[in-house]
């Protein structure tokens, strides 16, 4: 491909500035650990392989002048037969998807832009929305999510499932890592991310459902509420209802056992707190084998998860800004 080159400094220079301007909003625990993760992929270690603690110190400083410089600049226009809008992600794809390449520009959680450019392992077409998978990322930005759901596009990357299950297998050792057994844990990290890439890739069809269901107005409610709180709430309401369209009763159909633990280990935050429904049913399920109890979870959550949905969709297209505090009116 034609400047090639310039189009990965193009990229990671766009994912800079959003870290410029968003990474140290997190709280410090969170910071370090993603800054630890960002400069392993930066410098290509191997999860087996510990980090330098004395040259991720020098390379922390080091980032944090260069986005003291670039906190203030524009984002740049992407120069591939002329000048494209870098959060045209549809317009950037148009012409590289057929070299073999995929780029992905967005919104993430609390307003973040995410960029990231990478290589294209695959390309299908599965309940109407057309899956891109990357294997390889040549830019990314401090965050890196394992899907993001767009323009009925899935982008899945393989990179950041990777992270994800090794972060899930090996720092918390539940039931999901003893699904795998072997003497090379590289082996172990590469099965268990493919399987964990069709559970993702079931969990953003499920994110299409939603949408479907919910309406184009979610998005705009998302933008525009009026607390991090808040955000967070509405944001696991949608990937609740997801998991129960799409993603629990899959893996229950292909009796993916180890997914399915995979699944409620990781479970955390707001998720977890408003459906202990399901942690229970899949704790039901640990003890007697039996998946009715995680069915019947699925059942009343789907029914839930949608109501509440369309009820805040209703609430926010009356007043406006969203504010939401009381977690409790939501749990199932």
């Amino acid at each position: 491909m034609r400047d090639f080159h310039t189009l990965v400094d193009t990229v990671q220079h766009n994912c800079h500035i959003t870290d410029a301007r968003h990474a140290r909003s997190m709280t410090m625990c969170t910071y370090l650990l993603e800054m630890q993760q960002y400069y392993r992929w930066e410098k290509g270690i191997p999860y087996s392989v510990s980090l330098p603690k004395s040259e991720v110190g020098t390379w922390l400083v080091e980032r944090e002048k260069l986005w003291s410089e670039l906190e203030d600049i524009p984002y740049s226009p992407l120069r591939i037969g002329g000048e494209i809008d870098p959060f045209d992600s549809i317009a950037v794809n148009r012409l590289i998807v057929p070299e073999g390449y995929v780029y992905s520009a967005g919104y993430g959680r609390f307003g973040k832009p995410h960029f990231f450019l990478g290589r294209l392992s695959r390309k299908e077409v599965r309940g109407g929305y057309t899956i891109l998978v990357s294997d390889c990322e040549y830019a990314r930005d401090l965050i890196a999510p394992p899907a993001a759901f767009q323009n009925e596009t899935i982008f899945l990357r393989r990179d950041a499932v990777r992270r994800m299950v090794w972060e899930g297998l090996w720092k918390k050792r539940g039931d999901a890592a003893h699904c795998h057994v072997a003497s090379d844990p590289d082996a172990v990290l590469e099965a268990a991310t493919e399987r964990e890439c069709e559970a993702v890739i079931l969990h953003e069809l499920g994110e299409g459902m939603a949408g479907e269901m919910l309406g184009r107005g979610w998005e705009a409610m998302v933008s525009n509420a009026a607390s991090i709180k808040t955000e967070t709430i509405v944001r696991a309401v949608r990937d609740l209802l997801a998991d129960c369209l799409s993603t629990l009763p899959a893996l229950i159909k292909r009796d993916e056992e180890c997914s399915l633990h995979f699944h409620f280990e990781n479970l955390s935050g707001m998720r977890r707190e408003l459906f202990p429904l399901a942690v229970a049913a899949y704790r039901t399920w640990c003890a007697s084998g039996d998946t009715n109890s995680i069915m019947e979870a699925i059942e009343k959550g789907s029914e839930h998860w949608l109501r509440i949905g369309r009820n805040l969709l209703d609430k926010y297209e009356l007043g406006g800004n969203l504010l939401l505090e009381d977690v409790e009116a939501f749990k199932l």
